[in-house]
């Protein structure tokens, strides 16, 4: 009965050595997971800060992109305006082309007639 209850006691303490290697195996892994965490915790405040920067550069950029385009309405609309001018001196070009030929050919009958006399 003394060697069942020796043997029980070894059996006890063996058990118990057990129980405090896992113990302590778990403890080890607990704070190398924890230590993951606030890893991982650092990298993704550090990503929502460059997303952040990147959505504050993107709203800048929307707004430069309207600028732009309003600048661009307004350039072409100037440029319309520059065409349809140039076109309307083109046509006055034109006219006074078609009159300086005719004062030419009016000169060229008078100068004849002038020089007869």
């Amino acid at each position: 009965l003394r060697q069942q209850a020796e043997q029980t006691c070894r059996q006890l303490v063996r058990t118990q050595e057990e129980h405090k290697r896992l113990l302590q195996a778990a403890v080890e892994q607990a704070e190398e997971l924890e230590q993951s965490l606030r890893s991982a915790e650092a990298v993704l405040a550090e990503r929502a800060a460059q997303l952040q920067d990147a959505q504050a550069q993107l709203t800048r950029n929307q707004l430069l992109i309207k600028d732009l385009r309003e600048e661009n309405t307004g350039f072409a609309m100037a440029v319309q305006a520059a065409e349809q001018k140039q076109k309307s001196t083109e046509e006055k070009n034109q006219l006074l082309e078609e009159q300086a030929s005719a004062l030419k050919q009016l000169i060229g009958k008078i100068m004849p007639a002038s020089l007869s006399v």
